[in-house]
């Protein structure tokens, strides 16, 4: 019977932690997988390894760990269901992971809560099954704080080193500025905390840190003349980096935008934001409870490894969008997951009233939470469909491959019709008008254009079809070289 009882404890732990990954994958493929064509970015990460059309130019500030992650399903398949798919299973055991690392450090049902807290939010579930970097530097930096903590504990734990420099390393081959934050967070932790092995743990830092960065500095100095100027062109590419005090621009963006830029919209819905702005007292409420407890260092790492995540997004770019702050919320959940604990075991009259308010409050937000992902899956849905019509007219047309396509939206444009998307100017220059023109010479070339713009001087005697509008773009039209017949 002794056994039994230890056997079903020992499992306990996998069960809470399991089943907050297990629901978060079945909503991602329930709710969010079916019908989401590519986006931008995720055009560009993916056609880097996938058969469909030529590599998409890839910019300055982006980092190949995400290329890499899809890489085995994108250079086998174009299917893009199927990518979603592989994606919101992986999203899920990535999850899963990151959470079973703190296993030894913070009970299980409070890992549940805040694993639940995290994976509720719109943001999440709409970027789970998505090839973008943000959700998994979120996992890396939950990860790698947890191993940190272990190493900290017992510096005879060589997993929790290993882990260490894993994540870190995972993190930086995602976004490599991101982990310069997080390993910078992680090393004052262990001056402060006068950790055993201290000169060890910043080895471990630095080591992970090398590992992750090595690809992105040797691609620096082949494509970008150094490692200094790759740096400042992903500097101008963002907005030239510096001081602004973006915070009203994400709770702006909260409202269902994928990026804010210029943010210079009306809040016209306050309650989309309510939770962002409840979130620094509940962190402090979460860090606080845990000032007594063992789970203080913790706990105090978790809020301080993810403000130090937070800040660059909220004070040097002039700019927005929801997922830049992923790997903070990830970190930040584990205070807030306390915080709400603790006031659900208050001991009081007041009781029944402050439980019924939690209740009511977390099914408001995930009311809120699931409209705002329905509204931002649906947009999407229509946006993939009016581009595959595009694209199937184009291809109509006779813009098929060998063939370039340049102008508004070209990536996303090109990459359904099999085509090149070359830029003649703008952040993803890759080639000149007249290399345009002589190109049209070849194989078909395709000038998208919206509203009153006029094509380029080499365009303009071409044929011109209309195509339908797309989003904002009205007017939409493509001037197609004499190359492309129908």
């Amino acid at each position: 019977m002794r056994g039994r009882r230890s056997g079903a404890a020992a499992r306990r732990p996998l069960l809470w932690l399991a089943a907050v990954p297990a629901a978060f994958t079945l909503v991602q493929l329930v709710l969010v997988v079916r019908g989401l064509g590519l986006g931008w970015d995720e055009t560009v990460y993916v056609s880097q390894v996938g058969p469909q059309a030529p590599a998409a130019f890839f910019s300055a500030p982006r980092a190949r760990g995400i290329t890499y992650l899809v890489g085995p399903v994108a250079a086998l398949t174009t299917s893009t269901l199927a990518l979603r798919v592989y994606l919101a299973l992986l999203s899920g055991c990535g999850l899963f992971g990151a959470l079973w690392v703190w296993r030894r450090i913070l009970p299980p049902q409070l890992l549940a809560v805040a694993g639940a807290l995290f994976a509720s939010l719109w943001v999440t579930v709409f970027y789970g099954p998505q090839a973008m970097p943000n959700l998994w530097v979120a996992y890396g930096a939950l990860a790698a704080v947890g191993c940190f903590l272990r190493a900290v504990r017992d510096p005879g734990d060589r997993r929790a080193l290993i882990g260490l420099v894993a994540a870190v390393a995972f993190t930086a081959l995602m976004r490599p500025t991101d982990a310069v934050w997080l390993a910078l967070s992680l090393a004052v932790a262990a001056v402060l905390m006068r950790a055993k092995r201290r000169p060890l743990l910043l080895v471990m830092l630095a080591v992970g840190m090398a590992l992750g960065w090595v690809e992105w500095v040797v691609e620096a100095y082949v494509r970008y003349d150094g490692l200094f100027a790759r740096l400042r062109r992903a500097s101008e590419i963002q907005g030239h980096l510096g001081a602004y005090f973006a915070v009203d621009d994400h709770v702006r963006a909260l409202a269902g935008r994928t990026l804010c830029r210029p943010c210079d919209v009306s809040w016209r819905h306050p309650v989309t934001g309510l939770w962002f702005l409840a979130l620094p007292p509940l962190v402090a409420g979460g860090v606080r409870s845990a000032a007594r407890t063992r789970h203080r260092g913790g706990i105090l790492l978790a809020a301080g490894a993810g403000l130090a995540l937070a800040a660059p997004y909220l004070f040097t770019v002039g700019y927005a969008a929801p997922r830049f702050l992923l790997p903070a919320y990830s970190l930040l959940s584990l205070p807030v997951a306390l915080c709400l604990i603790r006031v659900w075991r208050v001991r009081s009259s007041w009781r029944p009233a402050v439980v019924a308010l939690l209740v009511v409050a977390v099914f408001a937000h995930l009311a809120i939470q699931y409209r705002l992902l329905e509204g931002m899956v649906d947009r999407v849905r229509a946006d993939t469909a009016d581009r595959t019509r595009i694209a199937a007219g184009l291809r109509a047309q006779g813009v098929r491959p060998p063939c370039v396509i340049t102008g508004d939206e070209a990536i996303r444009v090109a990459f359904r019709t099999g085509c090149a998307s070359r830029q003649p100017g703008g952040h993803d220059a890759s080639i000149t008008p007249d290399g345009l023109a002589a190109a049209a010479l070849r194989q078909p070339v395709a000038v998208l254009v919206a509203g009153e713009r006029r094509p380029p001087a080499y365009a303009r005697h071409w044929r011109m079809h209309p195509l339908p509008d797309l989003g904002r773009l009205t007017g939409y039209r493509a001037y197609l070289s004499p190359t492309a017949r129908p």
